[in-house]
């Protein structure tokens, strides 16, 4: 495992960390404690000290499998977990720094900590970013010893941007991937400046930059792959990076040419990711070991070579960056 310094917090965490969306199994199955158990503790088995979770995460139930975690195991956990989302409706309004401080104390009765590594802005509306009485409040909680650090997860990269002018900012979760590349423009650059740590989220795309799917693949009524690719219930970004799916897998059909005889592209993707030294960390999401493994096996490869990796943009530049460049 490799092991990188999450900014201003001083964390030094595994650079692949572990998204706990899916731990309790697939999207929209419902949440299977035993099968969280297993990811969670093979995670940590392999070296993962850093687990990223939410309130909101089939309404609590990660974060209870996270804190339980803590409990069982004896080496320092880093926990992330993230609020806001349960505002409705999710509009700046709604956004008080008393709505906060209840969720704050609600996640640290689930998970039965005494205080959060990191407490994360759960993708706010940009409103917020615009108003400093929201990030004081973690002031408070962090006087309090409710709190260790404050971090925001973002849609856009000029929400990061904005963010990060607010000095208790310590982190930003933003999605990085082959397929969404905008951030590395000048984003990465602000962050290393000003000792921010990056977590990459959505680092495959939803599953697209696998390779595992095709146009027959169907995905279930409660999956967001299924329901959300025009942003029916969240933004669409979320969503195969925001990509329309057909044009995806396009796309992965020119990066398997690269890799002929690579069934599993998700390892290489993730390395590609590794390849920027501002990034923190990457918390790929799991609902199955198998996809832990497969995560991890990243560090097995050989290194990608400067020529792989130029081809590898090359399809970005062609396919997709006209298409999602812009809007994220």
């Amino acid at each position: 495992m490799e092991y990188r310094i999450l900014g201003k917090t001083g964390f030094n965490v595994s650079s692949i960390s572990l998204g706990t969306w899916q731990v309790g199994g697939k999207w929209g199955s419902g949440f299977d404690h035993k099968n969280a158990s297993k990811i969670l503790h093979a995670a940590a088995d392999a070296g993962v000290n850093f687990i990223d979770t939410a309130d909101v995460y089939e309404a609590g139930e990660s974060e209870k499998a996270v804190g339980k975690l803590v409990k069982e195991r004896s080496e320092r956990i880093y926990v992330a977990t993230k609020c806001g989302r349960q505002l409705n409706p999710h509009v700046s309004e709604s956004y008080t720094p008393a709505a906060l401080r209840k969720f704050v104390e609600d996640s640290l009765s689930r998970m039965g900590l005494e205080r959060l590594d990191l407490i994360q802005l759960h993708c706010p509306p940009t409103e917020v970013y615009y108003r400093p009485e929201i990030f004081e409040l973690f002031d408070r909680l962090k006087e309090e010893g409710k709190i260790l650090h404050l971090g925001v997860s973002v849609e856009k990269v000029e929400e990061a941007m904005k963010a990060i002018e607010f000095s208790n900012v310590a982190s930003v979760q933003i999605i990085f991937n082959l397929f969404r590349q905008r951030p590395s423009a000048l984003f990465f650059k602000l962050a290393r400046a000003t000792n921010v740590g990056i977590i990459v989220r959505v680092p495959l795309a939803s599953g697209l930059l696998t390779g595992l799917y095709s146009s027959q693949t169907e995905f279930a009524e409660g999956d967001h792959r299924f329901f959300n690719r025009q942003g029916a219930a969240f933004d669409r970004g979320e969503t195969f990076s925001g990509i329309p799916y057909e044009l995806g897998l396009e796309a992965v059909d020119r990066l398997k040419q690269l890799f002929p005889n690579t069934e599993n592209l998700a390892p290489l993707a993730l390395q590609w990711i590794l390849q920027f030294p501002q990034v923190s960390c990457i918390i790929p999401g799991a609902s199955k070991l198998p996809q832990v493994h497969s995560n991890l096996s990243t560090f097995e490869l050989p290194t990608l070579q400067l020529e792989q990796i130029h081809a590898m943009n090359e399809i970005y530049e062609e396919l997709i960056q006209p298409e999602v460049h812009h809007l994220w």
